[in-house]
């Protein structure tokens, strides 16, 4: 009998799956592992205890596992993977794969089938799988560069839009919401906390965006349907690739999705399909979303 791992490593959630060959054995979640959203000792704290959790829970210690696959965001910055590689190692036996968030998401929807998955969460990235098994992607550069359709792009965004509100003397409902949820009491305490360095964490202002724009703000509203945009601008790029290379000319990918802005946010997810349908009419959209921690185990079973 093997033992598998699989972990997809978030911006903000670690989750954890120990299988076996045919069956799932225990899952655990905690905060995240990711280096570039924690610190090494928190990080460490937080692994560790996941997996004390996994052998509890399932009596397997992580000393005969056969094989880990990790998903994790940021999986091009050296911090992020070369803490991953070690804690790993020193931890748990077996072959290590490290892959993006974004491939194991894929992998959990079509498994080693071409296709295009879009993951937002905390961040954002979108990605493709060719007929041929290779990968192209676009976004994923982190919150500076890029995350279209993120929490963290949608509260950045909605900040600079309810400022811009207050120059047009346009009114809006978001700043007396970030006040509230900041817990601040007056708009020069607003300025200076968002202008602060480090920044603030811009992604925990998502839900109270999309309460505005439910209720009504035309802001808000405006934010989500250009973040939704934005997104399907960037699945376009992948899936005009993927048809590019296709051996059907007219072949559309099927679009899948993952994380927590593709299943809460409806307004984000509507319009990214409407900007896709503008270009790909016919376009087959997965319903929900997939669980990436799915792909990753079928990579680790697969050992690839």
């Amino acid at each position: 009998m093997s033992f598998y791992l699989a972990v997809d490593s978030g911006g903000t959630k670690t989750d954890y799956l120990l299988a076996d060959d045919r069956r799932e054995l225990a899952r655990v979640r905690t905060d995240t592992i990711k280096r570039m959203r924690t610190d090494a000792a928190t990080a460490t704290r937080h692994l560790e205890s996941a997996l004390a959790q996994l052998t509890r829970k399932s009596g397997i210690p992580m000393s005969i596992v056969t094989c880990t696959c990790i998903g994790t965001a940021g999986e091009t910055v050296s911090l992020v993977t070369d803490w991953i590689r070690e804690a790993f190692f020193a931890r748990v036996a077996g072959e290590l794969i490290l892959l993006g968030d974004v491939e194991i998401a894929l992998d959990a929807a079509f498994p080693g089938q071409p296709g295009a998955i879009v993951l937002a969460g905390t961040g954002s990235n979108v990605a493709g799988r060719t007929h041929a098994g290779a990968m192209t992607s676009a976004g994923g550069w982190g919150p500076a560069l890029a995350d279209q359709g993120s929490g963290h792009r949608i509260g950045h965004s909605a900040l600079r839009a309810a400022f811009l509100a207050c120059d047009e003397g346009r009114d809006s409902s978001l700043i007396d919401a970030f006040l509230l949820t900041w817990n601040l009491h007056a708009i020069e305490e607003l300025i200076e906390f968002a202008n602060r360095i480090p920044s603030p964490d811009f992604s925990t202002l998502t839900t109270l965006v999309v309460r505005c724009a439910a209720q009504g703000d035309a802001v808000a509203q405006a934010v989500l349907q250009q973040e939704g945009a934005d997104l399907g601008y960037l699945i376009r790029l992948v899936m005009r690739r993927l048809r590019a290379t296709s051996p059907d000319a007219s072949w559309t990918p099927p679009v899948a999705f993952a994380g927590s802005i593709m299943e809460r946010v409806a307004p984000v997810r509507q319009a990214l399909i409407d900007d896709v349908c503008k270009e790909f009419p016919d376009v087959k959209t997965l319903d929900g979303v997939v669980d990436p921690i799915a792909g990753a185990l079928w990579r680790a079973r697969a050992g690839r």
